[in-house]
């Protein structure tokens, strides 16, 4: 039996409260008790099945790094080639099986994950990577359920695109999954981007060898079982915590590489680019290469500006989740006209924002992900201490218990000072005070000191001032921001994603990501076939 089956209309996941004596802070609280007294082993997850390995690595809470709350085990090169074959022998059933059966799996992950399941995901988010309830909140049971119901609805919109029609001729597209597997390497600061990357090609019919961050690997486990109680069949998504040397050696090179899901380093994601161009010859097609990379994300203020706006833009923006968003606030331009009252009010509210350990829920924020990312953190405060091109307003750092970095502040005296052009993914913001008469020139500065184009945002309650300064930005960040911090961005309001060294912005949460995984077919059917060769023209008379 078949029909034409209509996807439900989804809405943006509601975003509890969790207000004091409320049911889901009750179980959010229990679910982070039991979770911080228990030692998970986590396996790899290969063709449906678990794998052990005797290569294991623990995850710590990032606020208290001595207490481990999980053992991962670490994919090598056998493990890996397993991967690629259960992917690989799993492909042409997947890709048979109809739409709406896809759709139906990953829909019901979504209500396992929004109803029984968020406790526990958001617990695991919270502990393993020091997000605060609501930072926990909005990524892991929100986004990440918007992620599964909007891409799903997407979809649909793309199959129904079809071709014109002539007489006697019935035109077709098919939307083929791509000629292969696709691997998809995910970071640590979004749980939601954990399963987004994995799930998107999936949803298109692809097979998929799923590497989840090392720093977030409990949460992402917690999502792949979601995925398997769902029904997800096995060998669809294929989850391998492993190193990425290896993944490049062994995955990256293999002639069935179709496609390559990312969110990272610019860095890595040009050395894969460079990696796939060195084989190209080997693949059997050329591998789709997605991926977002980074920021140096801005702030520019106009003499105009609503300074209260601006200060809470700022503190939000930077500040939240430690500023380890793609999309956080890093360095703003302000006017000196401005400066002083933005300066005075953003210091005091610094002043009294709590930092700590996130099952306290008076917390604003906590640690930073892990000691690298700490010790770099460390030298460029430090060096903002004795720098004679900047002034530390505040900030400071402690990693004697947990990986702290304070709210820092720095004030650049010269536009190009390196904690303004520098990506640091971090609670550190630069500010750089312009001369209200430098308007042009300064934004000339703020497009072109960055390799960045993710995300900015521009304060003016000057309209004209508004149009011009969007028109002068129009390259400069890919989700631009006009009166709000360049953070937050909800799927299916603003799809995210920029260029530049940014990555390719193929905006993830909307159909242009979803594109990017299919390979179409065009299909023509003549129902009366021509039975001779001449052409009307050919007729002397």
């Amino acid at each position: 039996m078949s029909g034409y089956y209509k996807v439900p209309t989804p809405v943006n996941e509601p975003v509890k409260a969790y207000l004091p004596g409320s049911k889901e802070r009750k179980e959010l609280k229990a679910e982070l008790e039991r979770q911080s007294n228990q030692i998970v082993t986590i396996p790899l997850i290969i063709g449906g099945k678990e794998v052990y390995t005797e290569n294991y690595k623990e995850v710590v809470m990032p606020h208290e790094h001595k207490h481990v709350i999980a053992r991962y085990c670490v994919a090598g090169k056998a493990e890996l080639r397993m991967a690629i074959s259960a992917a690989m022998n799993a492909k042409e059933k997947w890709a048979n099986m109809p739409f709406e059966q896809r759709c139906a799996i990953f829909l019901k992950a979504a209500e396992i994950i929004s109803g029984p399941s968020r406790a526990k995901l958001n617990a695991a988010t919270m502990l393993g990577q020091s997000k605060t309830v609501v930072q926990a909140e909005i990524d892991s049971a929100c986004e990440l359920c918007d992620f599964l119901r909007f891409n799903a609805y997407y979809a649909q919109g793309i199959y129904e695109q079809q071709p014109n029609q002539s007489k006697n001729v019935w035109n077709r597209n098919e939307y083929r999954p791509l000629d292969g597997f696709v691997m998809a390497i995910t970071p640590f600061n979004f749980t939601a981007i954990a399963c987004n990357l994995p799930y998107s090609p999936a949803l298109m019919g692809n097979t998929v060898i799923w590497k989840p961050s090392s720093t977030a690997v409990l949460s992402n486990y917690y999502v792949m079982q979601a995925l398997m109680q769902a029904g997800l069949p096995s060998g669809v998504i294929n989850f391998i915590p492993s190193r990425g040397t290896d993944v490049s050696k062994y995955v990256l090179t293999d002639k069935n590489l179709a496609g390559f899901h990312f969110t990272g380093s610019t860095e890595v994601f040009q050395n894969v680019w460079k990696l796939v161009g060195n084989n190209i010859h080997r693949y059997r097609n050329y591998p789709r290469l997605v991926g977002e990379t980074g920021g140096k994300d801005f702030v520019f203020v106009h003499a105009s500006a609503n300074v209260n706006a601006v200060v809470a833009a700022l503190v939000r923006g930077s500040f939240e989740y430690q500023g380890q968003k793609c999309s956080a606030a890093s360095r703003a331009y302000i006017p000196a006209s401005l400066w002083g009252e933005v300066k005075e009010k953003m210091l005091n509210i610094i002043k009294g924002l709590k930092q700590g350990d996130v099952r306290d829920f008076t917390t604003f924020l906590s640690a930073v992900i892990d000691k690298n990312s700490f010790e770099n953190l460390v030298k460029y405060i430090d060096d903002a201490k004795i720098s004679g091109d900047c002034e530390l307003l505040c900030g400071g750092y402690d990693g004697s218990k947990g990986y702290f970095i304070y709210p820092t502040v720095i004030q650049a005296f010269k536009p190009d000072y390196v904690t303004m052009t520098t990506e640091l993914f971090g609670p550190v913001l630069t500010v750089y005070v312009y001369d209200d008469k430098d308007l042009d020139k300064t934004l000339k500065l703020c497009d072109t000191s960055s390799p960045y184009a993710l995300t900015g945002s521009i304060f003016a309650d000057d309209r004209e001032a508004v149009l011009y300064m969007e028109r002068k930005l129009v390259n400069a960040a890919g989700n631009f921001y006009i009166n709000d911090k360049p953070t937050g961005a909800v799927v299916s309001q603003q799809p995210f994603g920029g260029s530049r060294a940014s990555g390719t912005n193929d905006k993830a949460g909307s159909y242009l990501n979803l594109l990017r995984w299919v390979s179409p077919r065009t299909i023509k059917e003549s129902f009366v076939s021509p039975t001779d060769i001449e052409y009307p023209y050919m007729e002397e008379k």
